[in-house]
């Protein structure tokens, strides 16, 4: 394994970074000043899985290797896994995925998990199996199980296409598939539901309204008796406390001050917290600008740029690539779902300037230090 991991480490560690770290997080040169987050790219779960589909390829040189889905929300490394000749499945794989696949096949479940139907499909077919889900992915699972073996209906708070959400969702059916589930990606959604435990209403209204985000044979009128929150693990913390205190608040106005019909276990990612915490902290300090490196459909660098743009400007960009030129910056804005391109972003060179840095969960520590290099030069400024 310490093979397979001085590979990783060459492909995805940084000097610059290390340095940064080593001195408090702060690199000025120049006129720009560099303020890098305390907490910030790969956590462990990352890592772990990135290891593991390279000790897959390491292991089985001369199988085939496939990979549901993306092994992390990370399209670099992504490619790499590809470079290396691991082929990618859908995360729902098609039925010609599926009848392509042979029983002397690798097949890697990403670091999100993957639907019971899909693993036990592939289990079926007698394909070996490299499981990467994260530890904390699987601590949501156990909650949610549970549930289903009590009769308690799991509130998902998170994004009913995400792959880690879908698979949480299938788990909360339970071993026999009896249990039931309800994802919900905002307060607008939960309060929705909070006026139906309350209040009840037409079923069929509140079943047309979350019809891609329910369990089948889904019935508000049963199936929200007794209800227990869970949630996508990368969704923000305080959005989720939020949430689940409005659910409990609604359930004990129904139920005449009751709170025994919920319950709600603490299932953000750690490393999740930890990101989102230091760019808290990070924002406390003075700076013009923010640039956030990671995937474009990461959750948990979603919400950095979320927490971000409330105080300055913020660019969520995917590499060093985006950053055109001193006048031009391509970024992704999370209104408009799409990649944009903005003008006049960069103050020009030899005005002060302060740039915080921080990265998802799925960002690499070579990333940063491209992005950062990239800022520098169109700086004019060299470390």
């Amino acid at each position: 394994m310490s093979v397979v991991q001085a590979q990783v480490e060459n492909h995805y560690k940084s000097a610059l970074v290390e340095r940064l770290r080593g001195q408090g997080g702060v690199l000025q040169t120049g006129a720009t000043t560099i303020r890098l987050a305390k907490q910030f790219g790969f956590c462990y779960g990352v890592e772990r899985a990135i290891d593991l589909a390279y000790a897959a390829r390491k292991v089985f040189p001369d199988r085939e290797i496939a990979l549901l889905g993306e092994i992390i929300h990370n399209p670099d490394v992504n490619a790499q896994l590809s470079a290396m000749g691991i082929h990618h499945l859908a995360a729902r794989p098609t039925e010609e995925q599926m009848a392509a696949l042979k029983p002397e096949d690798i097949v890697i479940v990403p670091a999100f998990g993957a639907e019971v139907a899909t693993v036990d499909a592939i289990k079926a077919l007698g394909c070996q199996i490299v499981d990467t889900t994260c530890g904390d992915v699987m601590s949501v699972w156990k909650r949610v199980r549970q549930n289903a073996t009590e009769q308690v209906t799991s509130i998902i708070h998170g994004k009913a296409s995400h792959e880690e959400t879908r698979a949480t969702a299938s788990r909360a059916l339970g071993p026999a598939g009896t249990g039931h589930y309800l994802i919900v990606l905002d307060f607008e959604e939960t309060d929705a539901l909070c006026d139906y435990i309350r209040q009840g209403g037409d079923p069929e209204v509140f079943k047309q309204r979350f019809a891609k985000a329910m369990s089948p044979g889904f019935d508000p009128e049963k199936h929200l008796q007794r209800v227990g929150v869970a949630n996508q693990t990368t969704m923000l913390r305080s959005e989720t406390e939020a949430i689940q205190g409005r659910i409990r608040e609604a359930i004990t106005a129904r139920d005449g001050g009751a709170a025994d019909n919920f319950r709600f276990f603490d299932t953000i990612c750690g490393a999740t917290q930890e990101r989102q915490d230091a760019l808290f902290q990070l924002l406390n300090l003075p700076m013009d600008m923010l640039l956030v490196i990671g995937g474009y459909n990461s959750s948990n660098t979603t919400h950095l740029v979320e927490i971000g743009s409330k105080q300055l400007p913020t660019w969520f960009i995917r590499n060093s690539d985006c950053l055109l030129s001193a006048h031009e910056i391509r970024h992704f804005d999370l209104h408009e779902k799409t990649e944009v391109i903005a003008t006049d972003w960069l103050r020009e060179a030899g005005k002060p300037l302060v740039v915080g840095v921080t990265a998802g969960a799925s960002c690499p520590n070579n990333l940063i230090e491209e992005a950062i290099r990239r800022l520098l030069e169109l700086r004019g400024e060299t470390i």
